[in-house]
């Protein structure tokens, strides 16, 4: 469907307030959903009596869930259209939530964590399509604020569970407010969720086309990008209570605090990009997630730390965004296709890259895997003298 016919069908343009909120609206709930799992986390470790190896290979299929979905969510999107795909997403991850509070059975709740990853890559590939389209259709920079909302939904999932764990709220009981929650914001929402994925129909040329240097590269970049936040959510709540003696009903604090300071950031990302340029974002992003993540290791107690998840917030926060634009803007692919390919190989970071980190402490520690990926920042500040802007 091209874009002056769905227009002219609904009468909401691309670009309007209503596709924005709505667009906001859908990062907010899906990263609502990942920052509770995150403070459930320690409580599935102890439920199943994981050791750091066995909760790698249980967290590897959520990511193996998420990346078979984003394999195929290109082409799914471009024939059923953004709305109809998020909407089954967020039903699909919604119906799995309670069930990571309570299963204690490991095979169950690795089953439960693929489909879970199944929704939750689809509604992330998805959003970013229809982030991107509704980006190009108002002409300006709005891909920070869109990812501002996830961050802010990370906030909310992982300091509103850890804040309702403290209160005496079972870990069932807080999946279920989370999921009235995500309910209630999608349904609100569905009016100005796109029934299409691209601008206009692919030429058959381009539906083949292979992806250029450039956006192989810009998966990479984000696919870094995404294991550092994924280290956050998945293994910063284990680090701080493991070795650093936080209490654990506060193991969420290492992600609140690393989605506060990215969304503060977010928050006023579209104007630091137009002031800095995308290339420059890149590279000081890139120096920053260096600088926290070795802030995290090399300093004592649980403080400094924290401080180092925040910096590493702080430089990661723009870095996916400016990435999402540049892959909608190359001509090689349809803006679907491209998207999905960056979006599908990048959120294999934040997905599988948690079960990669878990092998390293398995085989050494957290301290040698949160360095790994520090040095794997280095791509991200090298890479954007690559880009084309």
């Amino acid at each position: 469907m091209s874009l002056s016919s769905e227009i002219e069908r609904t009468g909401i343009h691309a670009g309007s307030p209503v596709r924005r909120v709505a667009t906001r609206a859908i990062f907010f709930v899906t990263g609502m959903a990942m920052g509770l799992w995150a403070a459930l986390v320690p409580y599935a470790q102890l439920r199943t009596h994981s050791e750091a190896g066995d909760l790698g290979l249980l967290l590897l299929c959520l990511g193996a869930g998420s990346l078979l979905s984003m394999l195929v969510s290109g082409r799914i999107i471009g024939k059923f259209g953004c709305r109809a795909v998020i909407v089954a997403a967020v039903i699909l991850y919604c119906l799995m939530l309670p069930l990571l509070a309570v299963f204690s059975d490991i095979w169950l709740l690795a089953l439960s964590l693929f489909i879970f990853g199944m929704g939750i890559g689809l509604a992330d590939v998805a959003v970013n399509v229809q982030g991107t389209l509704v980006e190009q259709a108002a002409d300006k920079p709005l891909m920070s604020g869109f990812h501002c909302l996830w961050s802010v939904g990370g906030i909310a999932g992982a300091g509103g569970g850890a804040l309702l764990l403290s209160a005496g709220i079972t870990p069932l009981g807080s999946t279920f407010f989370a999921v009235v929650l995500v309910v209630v914001v999608t349904a609100y929402s569905f009016r100005g969720l796109l029934p299409f994925g691209a601008h206009e129909e692919p030429e058959e040329g381009q539906q083949k086309a292979r992806p250029n240097f450039r956006l192989m590269l810009m998966a990479v970049m984000a696919m870094i990008c995404f294991m550092a936040e994924g280290a956050v959510l998945d293994w910063g709540g284990v680090f701080l209570t493991q070795d650093r003696g936080l209490a654990l009903e506060h193991a969420g604090w290492g992600f609140a605090v690393f989605a506060v300071a990215m969304s503060l950031m977010r928050m006023t990302g579209d104007a630091i990009v137009s002031a800095l340029g995308r290339k420059r974002i890149l590279i000081i992003g890139g120096i920053l997630g260096i600088a926290g993540y070795l802030m995290v290791v090399l300093l004592p107690g649980w403080i400094l730390p924290l401080c180092g998840f925040a910096l590493v917030g702080i430089g990661a926060a723009n870095i996916v965004p400016v990435l999402i634009t540049l892959a909608g803007q190359e001509k090689v692919m349809p803006v679907n296709m491209a998207v999905a390919m960056v979006a599908t190989l990048g959120y294999l970071g934040v997905l599988g890259g948690p079960a990669l980190i878990g092998f390293i402490a398995h085989l050494s520690s957290l301290y040698v895997a949160f360095s790994a990926v520090a040095v794997a920042f280095l791509v991200i500040t090298l890479g954007a003298y690559k880009l084309k802007y």
